[in-house]
């Protein structure tokens, strides 16, 4: 009786019903940390056109290595740096991917960076388009920047800050 169950088409649905729940189950786990930093990705971006201020608790506590869009040298940003202002903040992320590299302890996330700005202190930026390559870490259950670099896209205009100097 045993091996006519074997090849029953009940027996190969089961099979193949296993099979799929078992290459299902590491995609929604990827997905989750994606997920996460997408909506966080989001969201600070709908604070800082609300605010009109970036906060540096998304900097790990280690800091941050940057390359920015002003064609500048490498740039580290300590964990404690002082919150962007700015005067008007009307970016949007766009077509966001992320990468996960270590799930839920670290992931890359890359979009493009489309719209106008005006840091407090720095000249108006009236067409910054850029793509955005952010490497991000889990810390304390938080996700953080550990590493970022921005290149502006042709026609468009990077910063004009070349250094925190």
């Amino acid at each position: 009786m045993r091996n006519a169950l074997v090849n029953t088409p009940i027996r190969k649905a089961a099979k193949l019903t296993l099979i799929a729940l078992v290459a299902w189950v590491p995609m929604v786990a990827v997905a989750d940390t994606a997920d996460e930093i997408k909506a966080m990705i989001l969201q600070d971006n709908a604070d800082s056109r609300k605010n009109l201020s970036g906060g540096s608790e998304g900097y790990s506590k280690h800091g941050s290595f940057e390359f920015w869009s002003s064609g500048g040298l490498m740039q580290y940003i300590p964990a404690d740096s002082p919150a962007a202002t700015w005067e008007q903040f009307a970016l949007t992320p766009k077509h966001i991917k992320v990468i996960t590299l270590v799930e839920d302890q670290a992931a890359v996330a890359m979009y493009y960076s489309e719209g106008s700005f005006h840091e407090t202190g720095q000249n108006p930026v009236s067409h910054y388009m850029t793509r955005v390559t952010d490497v991000y870490v889990k810390e304390d259950g938080k996700w953080k920047v550990r590493a970022a670099h921005y290149s502006p896209i042709a026609a468009g205009q990077g910063t004009q800050q070349s250094s925190l100097d």
